[in-house]
């Protein structure tokens, strides 16, 4: 190629890296001037200026275009109308307790048309509380509950179609009440990798959100996933449970707290595996404190307080096996303190160790135990625990074991102020 035509083609690439930075620049996007691989949001200093969840996204969406990397989040509220969405290799850290997301208010209309199996829209009553990036979620009377219900993000409106992202996996009726609510997720990671969600606060704003179940969303949810790690996050007043995730591998969740939710506190779930708590609490949930789903196995639970919880302190149940439950604090919950569920042997929550753990005062609304175990459970060691009552509480038996339970065995632990251990006859 001739030199002269060389240096023709170089300026014109040039003058096109020139166009798109300040093409850039002028619709807000991220600055051109960090090479490095962090992206900062929040304030008129940082790369992305906004304070909401669009804001977010466009740093995360930035991130993932070099490979992944840091979303940084500045001091400041965040509002969230729809999921924020990580992907693979990529962190998003706060700046602490200054660091809040903040869920926008609910709104909630019915289906005019049914939105059948395999469906993009949706035809409604009234659109006017929706916007585009929204997230939502579609459901009727008979598919409201678990896996049955659709969670997608808003791709467009117009007049009262609403378009969206993920196809609906069943019929919705409107004879049945088919409704679209905004309620979603504030933090998902779906299909990743390597992802780290840090030092940040998650407001959920329950008194005017409407309700969306642990299978399809949480607080935090991640789903599909391995390798993840949520550190130092604070979810309170979520309606739903404060940290969910199913169906994953190697997920971490240390000093974390859930509170207040109208829902679980820590729900792993669907297949699990690998699942760490430590150093977190739970407390003043609705339902359980920390509850394993099916198939949570090999996991580790450590260190992390459950109190005040509206159900149980920690719930096992459905193949949940081969755990390790050590230095808990689990007190004054409205049932059982540890509730093995009524499974059958082939899926009983079978093999899991309980040690130096402290289980106190539970039952605050009704008679309860210590562990309650249920079903056709078998091989379950409870030693070194402390199991107590000190009047607060109707925890009248420190291990009630069911008549179709074995092999449970109670060693070296401090019991008092209750039955030691009970079997059903």
């Amino acid at each position: 190629m001739k030199p002269k035509l060389i240096r023709v083609l170089s300026l014109i690439l040039v003058c096109l890296a020139v166009n798109l930075s300040l093409y850039s620049q002028s619709i807000g996007l991220v600055k051109p001037r960090h090479a490095e691989q962090v992206i900062t949001v929040g304030g008129p200093e940082a790369d992305v200026p906004g304070f909401t969840s669009e804001a977010i996204q466009i740093g995360l969406d930035a991130i993932k275009t070099r490979g992944g990397g840091i979303v940084q989040l500045n001091r400041g509220v965040y509002k969230i109308t729809g999921p924020v969405r990580l992907s693979g290799n990529t962190s998003l850290i706060g700046s602490g307790k200054a660091t809040i997301l903040q869920k926008c208010d609910g709104f909630k209309t019915s289906f005019i048309v049914d939105a059948d199996w395999g469906m993009l829209k949706a035809v409604v009553n009234d659109a006017s509380g929706f916007k585009r990036g929204m997230g939502i979620q579609l459901y009727d009377d008979v598919h409201n509950q678990g896996w049955d219900v659709t969670t997608a993000a808003i791709t467009d409106i117009q007049d009262n179609v609403i378009y969206f992202d993920n196809r609906t996996n069943n019929d919705y009726l409107a004879s049945l009440n088919g409704t679209i609510t905004n309620g979603c997720s504030i933090i998902e990671a779906v299909d990743v990798e390597n992802v780290k969600i840090a030092n940040l606060v998650i407001e959920g704003d329950k008194s005017t959100n409407h309700y969306i179940n642990g299978c399809r969303g949480g607080g935090v949810y991640i789903h599909k996933s391995r390798n993840c790690l949520v550190e130092n996050v604070e979810v309170n007043e979520f309606n739903g449970d404060s940290f969910s995730w199913q169906i994953t591998e190697n997920i971490t969740l240390r000093g974390c707290e859930a509170s207040n939710g109208d829902g679980l506190g820590f729900h792993p779930g669907t297949g699990s595996d690998h699942s760490v708590i430590e150093n977190c609490i739970s407390h003043d949930n609705k339902g359980d404190g920390i509850f394993l789903c099916w198939r949570v196995q090999n996991g580790i639970f450590r260190n992390n307080t459950v109190y005040a919880n509206g159900d149980n302190g920690i719930s096992i149940g459905h193949k949940d096996t081969d755990n390790i439950f050590e230095n808990n604090h689990v007190y004054e919950n409205g049932d059982h303190g540890i509730l093995f569920r009524d499974e059958s042997e082939q899926n009983g929550g079978h093999r899991n160790t309980f040690a130096n753990n402290i289980i106190e005062n539970n039952g605050v609304k009704q008679e309860s135990s210590g562990f309650y175990i249920g079903g056709e459970t078998h091989d379950i060691n409870i030693s070194h625990n402390i199991i107590r009552s000190t009047g607060k509480g109707n925890q009248t038996t420190a291990i009630f074991m069911g008549k179709k339970s074995s092999k449970i065995t109670s060693s070296d632990n401090q019991i008092s102020g209750s039955k030691e251990i009970v079997r059903e006859r």
